[in-house]
């Protein structure tokens, strides 16, 4: 089941985006974690065992947005040595990670996925509509930190598919591998380029419809590596036309398939925050949540669900959903950046 809600949002997206190739900041290099080296070069001892500095080498992160806080999100190309798979990244750093006091500390990531094939495109043609100014994701994000709803997530926006076909965020035979691209070689950029955390505890995904259950299905494929995730008007199965004849390797990426696996080796414990609009299809999106949460949501599978009033299909109404516990849900099982002395 795919929704064509995220074609909607492209018109006004793209014209926002045109709007802001006026600014004299877009285009411009920006170096997220310029500091990450003491005078003369010498590393930064990090705060604690967990923290892990940047591996490099560092991305060309261009500036496509700066919000009114002074923040920028930033667009890279990254060729995926893993995946073979070459597409934009975009990403933002909240404003606590520039304060002083959090220089050698961590930050918890949040990898958040579109719905459909995304919006607004790039010049390459792909595509993630979290980095529009409508949606206005960060500044939310940055508004729910502030109001200790939230963690303050380094946010990473990684194309989802790399052409007009869904690929359900896996590696379908004879196609590009965007698991590998989802999970290990954005992953990997990340930490080239930002303090981060070794351990589980500071990975999640957010997604909505497609996005959605690729985020949730990376969790519970790769529990080792990621905790937590939002949920919002997913796929409960994969149902890509790609997956013909290749039966094994799409029960390899079910969630169902891969909460029992999960259930049966008693862990590790992971979060899954669903999220659903009143006004969405009950048989669609709304009871197959439901049943999934019936029937896996125990042991090590910890899950809420937040109905939103009035919500529809669309990221802004799942956003509503997020400032109501969502995003708590998740940011009370992950790790909040450390201050240092």
């Amino acid at each position: 089941m795919k929704h064509p809600y995220a074609a909607a949002l492209t018109a006004t997206l793209l014209a926002s985006c045109a709007l802001l190739t006026g600014c004299s900041e877009n285009g411009n290099p920006v170096d997220f974690d310029a500091g990450a080296k003491g005078d003369g070069g010498t590393p930064v001892k990090p705060v604690d065992s967990d923290t892990r500095m940047p591996t490099g080498p560092k991305s060309d992160f261009r500036i496509t947005r700066t919000l009114d806080d002074g923040t920028h999100i930033g667009r890279a190309t990254l060729n995926g040595p893993k995946s073979g798979v070459t597409g934009s990244v975009w990403v933002w750093a909240p404003k606590e990670y520039q304060d002083p006091k959090y220089a050698k500390s961590g930050f918890p990531v949040l990898i958040a996925l579109p719905g459909g094939l995304g919006s607004p495109q790039d010049k390459n043609g792909v595509t993630n509509y979290w980095v529009g100014g409508d949606i206005k994701l960060q500044e939310n994000l940055a508004k729910l930190t502030a109001e200790g709803k939230s963690l303050p997530f380094i946010v990473v926006m990684p194309m989802l598919n790399p052409d007009t076909r869904y690929h359900d965020g896996s590696d379908i035979p004879g196609q590009q591998k965007m698991g590998t691209w989802l999970t290990e070689d954005v992953v990997d950029l990340t930490k080239a380029n930002f303090r981060t955390f070794k351990s589980r505890d500071g990975w999640a995904f957010m997604g909505s419809s497609s996005g959605g259950f690729a985020g949730f299905k990376s969790v519970l494929k790769s529990p080792e590596k990621f905790k937590a995730a939002i949920a919002s008007g997913p796929d409960i199965v994969p149902d890509s036309p790609m997956w013909a004849g290749h039966q094994k390797e799409k029960d390899a990426n079910n969630p169902e398939k891969l909460a029992a696996q999960l259930l049966k080796k008693g862990g590790p414990d992971v979060y899954i925050a669903f999220q659903a609009g009143s006004k969405e299809s009950p048989t669609a999106v709304v009871n197959p949540i439901h049943k999934f949460r019936e029937k896996y949501g125990k042991g090590p599978i910890h899950t809420s669900f937040q109905l939103i009033p009035g919500g529809r299909h669309n990221a802004w109404d799942y956003q509503k959903g997020m400032a109501a516990g969502s995003l708590k849900f998740i940011s009370d099982h992950l790790k909040a950046p450390v201050p240092g002395s």
